[in-house]
């Protein structure tokens, strides 16, 4: 048997075990995901990511979800990612540049007495081309009629890295929905067409031009206390509608995270999440040695 060491790491709620992948790594890191992720019989979490080497960057992000999918790209993972590559020394460096799914994220770290407690993250452009998403319209979807299973719903769809649907509500009963209802209701825009590959889906409910709230179902994971690509996507779809400016606090189950989108004039457009990076608790499990390979 062999041992695998791993670490329970959050931001704002969005928990994910993690493991440093460096010198052995799972041979099987999807199965592994389902298995770790399972809250009752397993770790608990939204998924796995691996801590890896980088030939193109300081280290490397590869993320699954708790289903055991491919994911591109997590606001939230990546803060906590960026906290164990500097504890764990495979990164000892602020900024840490991070390569991901969807290219390379540069991530600050705030520090108290050398220990890393938050972080900013560079999030890039957002992409809003409806083909480039991906979703089935050319040109900006902006309050875009979508048929789902129950009703039409007005969307704004942007894409992070990865794809988001962005539905704006008018009071806050959508926050007070059982469990199961608002399963239904997300799997009903995870899964449509109109979305080739999937879509992560925040509903988001205006508290004025500066602060947003807002409940989240994502793809491959189902509800999680907060998403921090989701929360990005969350601005720009309000600011596009006029719904709020180009910076707020979004407020999520799990806690507040500080998006700032730089599209004014002689900007770079690209967008900066501001959260916590929080570590749980640390542990290892045994394994058989024909499920590690080398890193």
């Amino acid at each position: 048997m062999a041992r695998l060491d791993f670490v329970k790491m959050h931001g704002c709620g969005n928990d994910y075990v993690y493991v440093v992948a460096v010198k052995t790594r799972p041979a099987d890191p999807a199965r592994l995901s389902i298995k770790l992720a399972d809250r009752r019989l397993g770790v608990g979490g939204d998924g796995l990511i691996l801590l890896c080497r980088s030939s193109a960057a300081d280290a490397r992000m590869e993320m699954y979800n708790a289903d055991g999918s491919r994911a591109e790209m997590c606001g939230n993972g990546i803060r906590c990612l960026a906290r164990l590559a500097y504890e764990s020394g495979v990164a000892r460096r602020n900024p840490i540049r991070i390569e991901t799914d969807c290219g390379i994220k540069t991530v600050w770290l705030k520090l108290e007495n050398d220990r890393p407690i938050a972080a900013t993250v560079d999030m890039g452009a957002p992409i809003l081309e409806g083909r480039e998403i991906p979703a089935a319209a050319d040109g900006r979807i902006v309050d875009y009629p979508l048929h789902t299973g129950e009703a039409s719903q007005r969307i704004t769809a942007v894409s992070m890295g990865n794809p988001h649907c962005v539905v704006f509500v008018d009071d806050d009963r959508i926050f007070n929905m059982a469990d199961d209802d608002f399963a239904r209701l997300g799997r009903q825009f995870e899964r449509h067409p109109f979305f080739p590959r999937g879509v992560n889906t925040e509903f988001i409910l205006p508290l004025s031009d500066r602060r947003l709230r807002m409940r989240v179902w994502e793809r491959g994971s189902g509800e999680t206390l907060a998403c921090g690509t989701g929360a990005c996507a969350a601005v720009v779809a309000a600011s596009l509608t006029g719904r709020a400016g180009n910076a707020a606090v979004v407020e999520l189950r799990g806690g507040n995270l500080e998006i700032q989108w730089r599209s004014g004039k002689d900007q770079d457009g690209h967008v900066m999440l501001t959260g916590e990076a929080v570590e749980v608790f640390r542990g290892w499990l045994e394994v058989g040695e024909q499920d590690l390979t080398a890193g």
